[in-house]
């Protein structure tokens, strides 16, 4: 549990990136590569000012994501990316106006409720030897 501001920081980070890719693809209207060069026309959309924000947070975000692999379990860490999912739907909810009905609702709590569960399960932390015996276990398998 020792880890877990960089998982929470990550899922932040991936919701926040989510919802600025989100207002950059708003801000640019529907693409059409109808009598454009595709390439001058993704160069337009990822370098468009919110875009192109938005992935420069998730480079953020998969540099948090992968120190945290580096420390704990895959399947402790990676169920609480569900987490943005969580956050999305509710600054989605509030900044965009989308829908919340009883069924997203519905999903967000079962989320919510299998996070819970896997955070309880405690994630064990890798320690420099035993990296080192799976990265030795790893090689000598690749090797047979």
């Amino acid at each position: 549990m020792r880890y877990i501001v960089f998982i929470l920081f990550t899922v932040m980070t991936n919701a926040a990136a989510q919802v600025m890719l989100k207002q950059g693809m708003m801000s640019l209207g529907p693409i059409s590569f109808e009598g454009v060069n595709p390439v001058v026309k993704l160069l337009q959309i990822v370098f468009s000012p919110w875009v192109f924000l938005g992935l420069c947070t998730f480079v953020i975000s998969m540099a948090s994501h992968l120190y945290v692999l580096s420390k704990v379990e895959l399947s402790f860490a990676y169920p609480f990316l569900s987490l943005a999912y969580v956050v999305v739907a509710i600054v989605a909810y509030f900044v965009f106006r989308e829908d919340l009905n009883a069924w997203r609702i519905a999903g967000i709590a079962f989320i919510c409720v299998g996070t819970v569960l896997i955070a309880q399960s405690g994630g064990r932390v890798h320690d420099e030897e035993t990296a080192s015996l799976s990265s030795d276990k790893i090689h000598s398998e690749i090797i047979r």
